[in-house]
């Protein structure tokens, strides 16, 4: 039996104010456990809480950015529940009022684009931290009452990869608003997602709702495997119970955690020491009017202007610091081509392997630049220039002094290279009468021979000339 996937995700996203949503406690992350604490955000008697209007001006950002209906009129409500790491024993939040309504996301697929419709974006405050130990656990409330922004689809997705696509996209939006750095691993960015089956053209399935996914890929990863366990289980004629369960990375599957709360388990009502907000057409339009290019419109602008693909536009605007030096480096160098070709492959891969954003690097947009052009006009090879880029990175000298310094300037040197073509002939009989025999191939594998003896800085189009004028 083919069922279908239906995926709703709820995404909390921490606002990087400089003080907490409803206390003047500082957000800063890393400090010692408890040290940014106060009678408001551990719920002391007496104590109130206003609100952070920084807060609130950064989560009408989003919603905006989100095509979400900002509401004039919205309140916050006391959500009850009884946990170690919730001192007051309740969290501030939104309920039936939130700030936004009825906003969508469209995301980019391998061949076809799709609009993610968006249920609410709402504000609300974020719980303390438990840490773990053998033999007893901790808790440490810095975290509590930092603003937390929560971002609820509506159950539009139907693939782990598309959901993948979804957080991709939003976290790149979030991003260029500049209202969180969404970092995961600082749990600044988190995701909890629920997912059913359901045979085609039915009513939606028992959904399970799954936590602990502290990457995009654990995300991914942890509603394949959902499906796979929810097919299984309809597929033997048994039914799915609404829970909550845990991704566990390490062994590759959900663990059941509790049977899942409803809405009424907690027991909302408006928070009494706190009173509506009421939020007028002349702000909201004051906020869409300091919004910044965002990337669906920066992709567009960068296929105009540079004529790129739209695969390459994505790629370039998936972060806004990439998309900022590339055109940094397209006013000194104006071969788009070019900067983009070693943006999305040797600097990308640098930026992969040391776990570093760009302009952590330490690369100039003038110094990368410069060994471009070296490459382009045939100064180097594109071999060296690669060793030269990782030199680059590790030492924060300039292309040209590596280049200098280790004597890395292409050779093209007729004479120079004769000698060592003849070198090669003598040494690669079998290659030489294979490509004599037709099997063009074995003038490649002669070339790299060549360039092995070089150390990578014969010019390669010189190479091949002169191999097949030798072998003639």
């Amino acid at each position: 039996m083919n069922y279908e996937t239906v995926i709703g995700l709820e995404v909390h996203v921490h606002l990087n104010t400089k003080t907490k949503a409803f206390c003047g406690c500082s957000t800063e992350f890393g400090n010692e456990p408890n040290s940014q604490v106060c009678p408001v955000c551990l719920g002391f008697p007496g104590s109130l809480p206003v609100l952070n209007k920084t807060a609130l001006e950064y989560a009408i950002k989003v919603a905006v950015a989100l095509n979400c209906k900002v509401q004039e009129y919205t309140k916050f409500d006391r959500k009850n529940y009884f946990y170690p790491d919730l001192p007051k024993n309740y969290q501030i939040s939104q309920y039936d009022l939130p700030l936004s309504l009825d906003g969508f996301l469209d995301i980019q697929l391998e061949n076809r684009k799709k609009r993610i419709s968006i249920r609410r974006v709402h504000l609300e405050e974020d719980a303390g931290k438990l840490i773990h130990k053998q033999e007893l656990s901790l808790v440490d409330f810095n975290r509590t009452g930092v603003p937390l922004l929560e971002i609820v689809s509506e159950p539009d997705i139907n693939s782990p990869q598309e959901a993948y696509a979804y957080l991709t996209t939003l976290k790149s939006i979030i991003e260029y608003l500049g209202v969180s750095d969404c970092d995961m691993e600082k749990g600044s960015l988190r995701c909890d997602a629920n997912i059913s089956l359901r045979k085609k053209g039915m009513a939606l399935g028992t959904k399970t709702e799954l936590k602990n996914m502290n990457s995009f890929k654990s995300v991914k990863d942890a509603l394949s495997f959902e499906v796979e366990r929810q097919s299984e289980l309809l597929s033997k004629g048994k039914s799915i119970i609404q829970e909550t369960r845990l991704w566990d990375a390490k062994q590759a599957k959900t663990i059941s955690l509790r049977t899942k709360e409803e809405a009424k388990d907690y027991r909302y009502f408006p928070d009494p020491d706190l009173s509506p907000f009421f939020i007028t057409k002349d702000i909201i339009q004051e906020i869409e009017g300091s919004l910044p290019e965002l990337p669906p419109q920066r992709q567009l602008r960068l296929i105009k202007e540079y004529k790129l693909s739209e695969y390459e536009a994505a790629l370039i605007t998936s972060e806004r610091d990439i998309a900022d030096y590339f055109e940094e480096c397209t006013k000194i160098y104006p071969n788009a081509k070019a900067v983009f070709n070693w943006l999305s492959g040797p600097m990308l891969c640098e930026l992969n392997s040391r776990s570093l954003k760009i302009r952590e690097l330490g690369i100039k947009t003038a110094d990368l630049v410069e060994l471009i052009k070296f490459l382009q006009e045939g100064e180097v090879t594109n071999l060296v220039a690669k060793e030269v880029l990782r030199e680059m990175v590790e030492s924060k000298k300039t292309a040209k002094q590596i280049i200098d310094e280790k004597g890395l300037s292409q050779i093209s040197d007729k004479a120079s290279l004769e000698e060592i073509a003849d070198l090669v002939i003598s040494e690669n009989a079998k290659s030489v009468a294979d490509y004599k025999a037709g099997k063009t191939n074995a003038l490649m594998f002669l070339v790299g021979q060549i360039m092995r003896k070089s150390e990578g800085k014969a010019n390669p189009r010189t190479v091949q000339g002169i191999l097949k004028k030798k072998l003639q």
